[in-house]
């Protein structure tokens, strides 16, 4: 990507999500999808690592709904500050829960290649679980968002 192609990018970033709470959520959110993809490539197994990376993939999805909930939010309430704006500050409350479980979720993958690397068995279920958890809390600010309209 050229120069001028980032610049034209993040201008239209800094259009549609301000520079504001709901920018520092959406890139809260990738920074927290970037360590997952971070931790995943130090799995060794290739089957543990095709399970995994099918989980993290399903993550990744999400990042086009987290980006329309923040742009959205911006229209309904814009934010060039700190200051979480009151009547949507349980979408924000949502939406910084799913970037924190997200975080988990690689911990909870850094965990397992420990642990396959000691020789114990996998066990996908935490991941499962803390992935599922994102997806809830996204739905839930989608919700509380849907509900303000």
């Amino acid at each position: 990507m050229g120069f001028f192609s980032r610049l034209r990018e993040q201008r239209a970033t800094n259009r549609d999500l301000g520079q504001g709470v709901w920018r520092r959520a959406h890139d809260r959110f990738v920074r927290s999808l970037d360590r997952v993809f971070q931790v995943l490539e130090g799995i060794e197994d290739n089957d543990l690592y095709n399970e995994v990376v099918t989980r993290a993939n399903e993550l990744a999805d999400l990042l086009p709904q987290v980006r329309q909930l923040c742009i959205d939010a911006q229209r309904v309430t814009p934010s060039d500050d700190e200051h979480i704006p009151q009547s949507t500050s349980k979408v924000h409350r949502a939406l910084t829960k799913s970037a924190n479980d997200l975080a988990a979720t690689a911990q909870a993958i850094a965990m397992m290649r420990m642990q396959a690397k000691g020789g114990a068995e996998n066990n996908m279920q935490p991941i499962e679980h803390r992935a599922q958890i994102v997806k809830d809390d996204i739905s839930h600010a989608a919700k509380m968002l849907a509900d303000l309209r």
